[in-house]
């Protein structure tokens, strides 16, 4: 286990309800149907905008977020593309449904109000097994990549991920076996490559478990299409962090038990140098603890690699 001082769940900087103009909170209750009595604000994750559940007077409840295009235009960008690909999911997939949208001075998302929580931390088997469980639906059911979604193939989008390797803020730290973690993440894209909708971002502040022990996405933000077994292999890195024996994982799911070794390491050194150079940026002062999180994810799998390497 690696230990982390990060505040899980609640990372977060958001606006909370009654930081929305009046307008918003009218536009909202309006498409819920009723005024709402109480708002409970996501802490989890690291961007700022408006992200909570709301509890109506009818007893309903809503997950609504928001940002303004003005003084959030990012993360209003970040929402749109959120919409559009969550109206692309089939039913069939394991993630919240897209109820409604408004566009205008801000981008506000009405997405189902999933009953359910996160997973425990520091994980526990039954959690993780839901997770792969439910990446294995995911895999079967965004094969090939639906044509609405529109997706960039993952090399393309993380083609300067490897360069990192190379970078002042890598080479200081004096990494044994650096050079040969670069050439791993030169390969990537050989290993990468396919016809599945990939997440991306799975990790524990982005999974819901419901009552019945099932697991739920959310945030599918900026999903791109490549190898089926991309994001079972991101969704161990916190588990390993955590202390659970992920190899043992890969080998017995159906999704990564046949990738060749060298195939996973490739994609674990190029994650290990775009975690440990990002960790080195400036801090957001709209997400204080993004970079700790990212320096931990980059020696959990630094870490990982390191391990399954014999280095």
């Amino acid at each position: 286990m690696i230990p982390t001082t990060i505040p899980l769940g609640r990372t977060a900087r958001r606006l909370t309800w009654p930081h929305l103009p009046p307008a918003v909170r009218a536009l909202v209750e309006e498409r819920c149907g009723s005024p709402v009595v109480d708002a409970a604000s996501q802490d989890g994750g690291f961007t700022p905008g408006f992200a909570s559940v709301l509890t109506c007077a009818d007893g309903s409840r809503h997950f609504v977020k928001a940002a303004s295009t003005k003084a959030q235009r990012l993360f209003a960008e970040s929402y749109r593309e959120e919409a559009r690909k969550l109206r692309a999911l089939p039913t069939t997939v394991p993630a919240p449904r897209l109820l409604w949208v408004e566009e205008g001075d801000w981008v506000v998302l009405g997405i189902e109000y999933v009953e359910a929580r996160s997973p425990h931390r520091p994980w526990r088997q039954a959690d993780l097994d839901a997770a792969m469980d439910a990446l294995e639906v995911v895999a079967s059911e965004l094969t090939p990549v639906p044509d609405e979604m529109s997706l960039e193939p993952f090399a393309d989008e993380v083609a300067s991920w490897p360069a990192y390797w190379q970078l002042d803020s890598l080479t200081r730290l004096a990494l044994p076996h650096a050079d040969e973690a670069a050439a791993l993440a030169a390969r990537f894209a050989e290993v990468a490559g396919g016809d599945t909708v990939v997440h991306t971002d799975v990790r524990d502040d982005n999974m819901l478990v419901r009552p019945d022990g099932s697991a739920v996405f959310c945030d599918w933000n900026w999903p791109t299409k490549g190898a089926a077994w991309l994001d079972s292999l991101f969704m161990l890195i916190g588990p390993r962090g955590d202390g659970v024996d992920v190899d043992t994982v890969l080998a017995s799911r159906p999704l990564t038990r046949g990738v060749p070794a060298d195939d996973i390491d490739s994609v674990l050194a190029l994650v290990a140098g775009y975690f440990l150079k990002s960790a080195d940026d400036p801090v957001p002062l709209t997400s204080p603890h993004l970079r700790d999180h990212q320096r931990w994810q980059g020696e959990v799998v630094w870490a990982w690699l390191c391990e399954r390497r014999g280095w």
